[in-house]
């Protein structure tokens, strides 16, 4: 079946068509591990797990690269503002390599805490510094750059077009000028690809141009050159990514070898609160563990997710939340029973729901629609097993891991559980008018009764 997707580069909607017919190479930016990442964060990540879903669940083996940057990374996405590292080393009176060690861990616990289909190649930008020096020794080799007394800077006039992705106006007048930060600067466009170290900057290595800490746009060209080579499929990122950090990389990749680095660029939308941007100002930013704190498992968030296309904004509010909640209760209970069930369902119902739930996903991702289908297997009345083991594969797309899904039990009062002892040997010794009598007084007291080869089951409404 063919994959549609929309394609940032072209501007449009296109069929997917990898350059291994197998395998799939892609790259997706990763997060800068200064601080604890935040709900709106994880969105981004959770797009790049629902495409390695779809991408395998297409028959496809894949090679992906995340990158982790761990080195310096100013507060801006141009080149000014204090370095991110730097602040949070500060802040927190460590050192940066501390922070960034200790961010990192959390940031992929949380990928796990949510189900994410991990990467196949988790690259830390500190321990790529020779690959990015040998590639900004290239672009130098080819003319793309010239030198200040801070910086060596990309030449954006040197390239045949710059603003690809984007499509921005390089029209001098209706650019922000960005020079002031260096009076050397030539072009308002013009970008940092290596750095000359201060004395007191920490994060410094040394390099053919003296102690240097590399620009941040240059770690994602590297290392995407190193593992995935001039050319790949997909590069996954966040709206934010398209005008500075993504044109960047094409223009340092173009500066290499002359090539646009990635045939398709996938962005995901961003993630507000209450209908406003989410930010440490407005004092409205959540880390999935306060989301645990007040009841709301990370598989809810995830639920939250998919309720809406990956390309469009969702905005957060803890009603919703509440509703993603109940929606996952359902899926859970939903699928049991289909699991216990014991009705026959004719093949060309289960070829129905493949071909709706295949067309959604091969649809650029349309998740809201996939899980329509989910729901429409779960509320079906005929419940079969055959149909659980179809949830379960649709599952594979949809990450709640409901096959290893073990359900809380709860522990019953002890009047109830007395109610339930005194019933059990009641149908034990088949005295059936006490059987009924104490099922009567279970269900005044609001239990659900159930019988089994086990025994009583109950279950409070």
């Amino acid at each position: 079946m063919k994959i549609y997707f929309y394609n940032t580069l072209t501007k449009k909607k296109e069929e997917f068509k990898p350059m291994n017919k197998e395998k799939v190479c892609m790259y997706s930016c990763g997060p800068t591990v200064y601080y604890y990442p935040h709900i709106g964060n994880l969105r981004a990540y959770l797009f790049m797990d629902s495409l390695r879903r779809v991408l395998k669940y297409n028959g496809y083996k894949l090679k992906h690269v995340m990158n982790i940057t761990d080195v310096g990374h100013l507060v801006s996405d141009a080149d000014d503002g204090e370095d991110k590292m730097m602040k949070a080393a500060k802040r927190e009176n460590k050192n940066p390599f501390e922070i960034a060690d200790f961010y990192m861990n959390v940031f992929l616990q949380d990928l796990s805490k949510i189900n994410v289909d991990m990467p196949e190649i988790i690259a830390r930008a500190t321990e790529h510094i020779d690959c990015m020096e040998e590639y900004v020794k290239q672009i130098i080799a080819n003319g793309y750059t010239y030198e200040t007394t801070n910086a060596i800077y990309f030449d954006t006039t040197k390239l045949d077009k710059y603003g690809v992705l984007s499509n921005k106006d390089v029209k001098e007048e209706d650019l922000e000028a960005r020079i002031d930060t260096d009076p050397e600067k030539r072009n308002p466009n013009d970008f940092a690809v290596w750095f000359k170290a201060p004395e007191n900057h920490i994060m410094k290595w040394d390099s053919f141009w003296g102690m240097c800490y590399p620009g941040w746009h240059l770690e994602c060209s590297a290392m995407g050159h190193k593992y995935l080579g001039e050319e790949f499929d997909i590069h996954t990122g966040g709206v934010d990514h398209i005008t500075v950090h993504h044109e960047n990389e094409i223009a340092q990749a173009k500066g290499y070898c002359g090539k646009i680095p990635a045939h398709y660029w996938m962005h995901v939308e961003f993630l507000q609160v209450d209908g406003r941007k989410m930010s440490k100002s407005l004092n409205n930013l959540y880390t999935l563990d306060q989301l645990s704190e007040m009841g709301y498992e990370p598989a809810v968030y995830r639920m939250f997710n998919l309720g809406a296309h990956y390309k469009k904004q969702i905005n957060f509010t803890f009603d919703a939340m509440d509703a993603a909640k109940t929606a996952l209760s359902r899926l859970r209970e939903g699928y049991l029973k289909h699991k216990e069930g014991t009705s026959k369902i004719n093949q060309d119902v289960i070829k129905e729901y493949e071909e709706k739930f295949n067309e959604a996903i091969n649809d650029d991702l349309n998740m809201p629609v996939a899980m329509s289908v989910v729901w429409d297997v779960i509320k079906n009345p005929n419940k079969s097993k055959s149909l659980a083991d179809l949830i379960e594969k649709f599952d594979t797309v949809m990450g709640f891991d409901l096959k290893n899904y073990i359900p809380e039990k709860k522990e019953l009062p002890s009047d109830i559980q007395e109610l339930v002892a005194q019933r059990n040997e009641a149908r034990a010794s088949k005295n059936w008018a006490e059987s009924d009598r104490l099922r009567d007084e279970l269900i005044a007291k609001g239990y659900t009764v159930k019988d089994s080869k086990e025994g009583t089951i109950v279950e409070k409404n």
